[in-house]
């Protein structure tokens, strides 16, 4: 009879001897004392020996000359005290909590609006600087302006200005041409508007030099009414800057003017 603890070796070997037609016959397998799985070594660590030894405080190396202690309870670490952070009315431990829970939130509601009210100011401030830095600059402002001197325009004339990166027409009109643009029927004009609203002095017509049509810069005293012409499609002005011929849809532009004194406009 052999031992179970041979009988793995002795059919390995069995195999090897018999030829099955699959596997070359090979050498018997010589059993010896080293075959014998022997059963690892029984290796104390710091968990068996608790397990082995509860009750005991057992010091382990655990580096070069330094010991630690294997702990198997923390009933000796002391609980810190929050009680200097915490409110005078909940740090005393018979006084319930939401007998004081009003003036706590009273606190918390004053604190968070004082936050919200500085934050609002806060946001305030950076929008207004933000939309400070985008208006116009010095220079730009400089030029929203421009005063002009009457007395350079003669009668029957119209001089051109550049305001605002636009032409400006001023006409000095003739006492003939003003009573002829006051006869005009308003009902026959494509865009109706009487000569005396589109005029402060009669004597000076101010319009901008850019046709309604598509923006081109008509011809002054040009044209089959005597005032503006734009030969780019045909349209044709009278002395009060008003269509009364061609594609253009709408009369010239009127700007913001005004007569500070008898000699001196101001256009913007």
């Amino acid at each position: 009879m052999l031992k179970t603890s041979n009988l793995s070796a002795y059919v390995r070997a069995a195999n090897q001897v018999v030829s099955n037609n699959l596997k070359p016959l090979a050498p018997a397998a010589v059993i010896t004392k080293k075959d014998v799985i022997q059963p690892p070594p029984n290796v104390l660590t710091n968990y068996t020996r608790g397990l082995n030894q509860p009750n005991s405080n057992i010091t382990v190396v655990s580096g070069p000359a330094v010991s630690t202690q294997v702990r198997f309870a923390h009933t000796d670490i002391q609980v810190p005290d929050f009680s200097p952070y915490r409110r005078t009315e909940v740090n005393q431990p018979n006084i319930k909590s939401s007998e004081s829970e009003d003036a706590r939130r009273n606190v918390t509601y004053l604190i968070a609006g004082a936050g919200v009210l500085g934050g609002a100011y806060s946001a305030k401030t950076i929008v207004s600087k933000f939309i400070a830095s985008m208006s116009a600059t010095a220079d730009v402002l400089a030029l929203a302006k421009i005063e002009i001197k009457l007395s350079d325009i003669p009668e029957g004339k119209s001089v051109t200005f550049k305001w605002r990166g636009k032409p400006l027409f001023i006409r000095h009109r003739t006492a003939e041409e003003i009573a002829a643009e006051r006869a005009v029927q308003v009902s026959a004009l494509r865009d109706p508007q009487h000569d005396n609203d589109r005029v402060q002095r009669p004597e000076f017509l101010v319009v901008l030099g850019v046709c309604t049509h598509l923006g081109c810069v008509p011809i002054a005293n040009a044209g089959d009414f005597g005032g503006y012409y734009c030969p780019c499609h045909g349209s044709h002005y009278d002395a009060s800057g008003r269509i009364r011929k061609g594609p253009a849809p709408l009369n010239l532009e009127v700007p913001d003017h005004v007569y500070p004194d008898d000699s001196t406009l101001i256009v913007g």
